[in-house]
């Protein structure tokens, strides 16, 4: 089984042209800080905000390939949950490689995205 520690982040989307329009409301509407995304590693534009213990990531659904909306988990052993969930037949999904997590994502038996993390320092 997977030992979850708590959620991370969930990312939601929006069209390209209201991209700015959702940094507002984010920022000055529900009054989120923006915190620093590693854009170089995205191949879609967006913005991450710290909320709670947690982060809001908002970006733009690529067009040519499946979604991007998720949430994040972080959890205890990202090696064994994997090997959990291939060996139980889930459709794992690689990620971009960010500095500071082990990651990747699994597609559910009914289209939703999940990604699984565990940070490098534990």
């Amino acid at each position: 089984m997977i030992e979850f520690k708590r959620v991370d982040h969930f990312h939601i989307c929006v069209p390209a042209k209201k991209l700015e329009e959702a940094k507002w409301f984010y920022t000055e509407i529900i009054g989120l800080k923006q915190i620093e995304r590693p854009d170089h590693l995205f191949s879609s534009e967006g913005y991450w905000f710290k909320i709670g213990d947690a982060e809001l990531h908002i970006g733009v659904e690529p067009k040519s390939r499946r979604t991007i909306r998720h949430t994040a988990l972080q959890i205890a052993d990202i090696i064994s949950a994997k090997k959990y969930l291939i060996a139980n037949g889930v459709e794992i999904v690689e990620e971009p490689v960010i500095p500071g997590r082990i990651r990747f994502a699994f597609i559910d038996p009914f289209g939703n995205r999940m990604e699984l993390l565990q940070l490098d320092k534990e």
